[in-house]
């Protein structure tokens, strides 16, 4: 059943209705840097041993049905703008897009502007445009927590400073929302002009989850039947590798650690 789905939505992310990048929303917390999405994964293979490949995503997805929670945390990483000019790196936490067309997301962005870097926070109803939220300003070593909640008929996004203290929250209703999946993730993001993946960052590495953030009961998710930590989803938890369109490790995960809440992401592109 994965298999199908995974195949089925490769062919949908590759589209160009997908690779479009939509008028940024006119809300007053848009900025140019908005224009930067962070769209559903791009599958480049599904592996024997269940594990997947992504161009554009590296982390852990959990499928099920009717997700009504995520909840993640993780400490923002530096970039090295020497090493990778002009380049990106997003971390966010977020319901749908593994192999769905909608994603709803909040998490924090890492770029280098040439050679000078710059982070911000934001959110992100995909396909509308991604908003920066300045007023939630973060830093390398912050500690960031989020959760994206289902109830009724809409979504709430929550991104905190853990460091600061600052948080913003957002809620929004999103047409064909599935709700089959949950995702912590380290992302190139979209686009190029062409409609392509932005160069990844070097980050080097980014911890998520409570054993490296010390935020309680995060990389967590709740769908229909199972309530609890990434590895409580058993094998509808799926390790995702980011790799480049010819198959070289972009951005590579760890295990879960020993109470399947937490892991590491370490650069790999070059």
């Amino acid at each position: 059943m994965l298999s199908s789905r995974l195949l089925i939505f490769a062919g949908l992310a590759i589209s160009p209705a997908l690779a479009q990048v939509p008028s940024a929303p006119t809300s007053p917390l848009t900025t140019a840097m908005s224009l930067r999405q962070h769209a559903p994964m791009r599958l480049h293979e599904l592996l024997p041993d269940g594990k997947v490949t992504s161009e554009n995503w590296s982390g852990y997805a959990v499928t099920g049905s009717s997700f009504t929670e995520a909840s993640g945390s993780w400490k923002i990483p530096a970039v090295d703008c020497a090493k990778t000019p002009n380049a990106y790196a997003a971390f966010w936490v977020g319901i749908d897009g593994y192999s769905s067309t909608t994603v709803e997301q909040t998490g924090t962005l890492s770029y280098c502007e040439g050679i000078t870097p710059a982070y911000y926070a934001w959110y992100e109803f995909y396909p509308a445009g991604s908003v920066e939220i300045p007023s939630v300003p973060v830093s390398p070593g912050n500690v960031m927590s989020a959760t994206v909640t289902y109830s009724g008929s809409a979504f709430t996004t929550t991104i905190t400073n853990e460091t600061t203290g600052k948080s913003y929250s957002k809620t929004q209703a999103v047409a064909g929302a599935n709700r089959s999946s949950a995702e912590w993730i380290a992302e190139a993001p979209c686009c190029t002009g062409k409609g392509g993946i932005l160069p990844l960052a070097d980050f080097k590495k980014v911890s998520f989850g409570e054993d490296y953030t010390n935020v309680s009961d995060t990389n967590y998710a709740t769908d229909a039947t199972i309530s609890g930590p990434i590895s409580e989803f058993g094998s509808s938890a799926h390790e995702i590798t980011m790799v480049s369109s010819k198959g070289k490790d972009e951005a590579v995960p760890s295990a879960l650690t020993a109470d399947g809440t937490s892991f590491k992401v370490t650069w790999k592109s070059k």
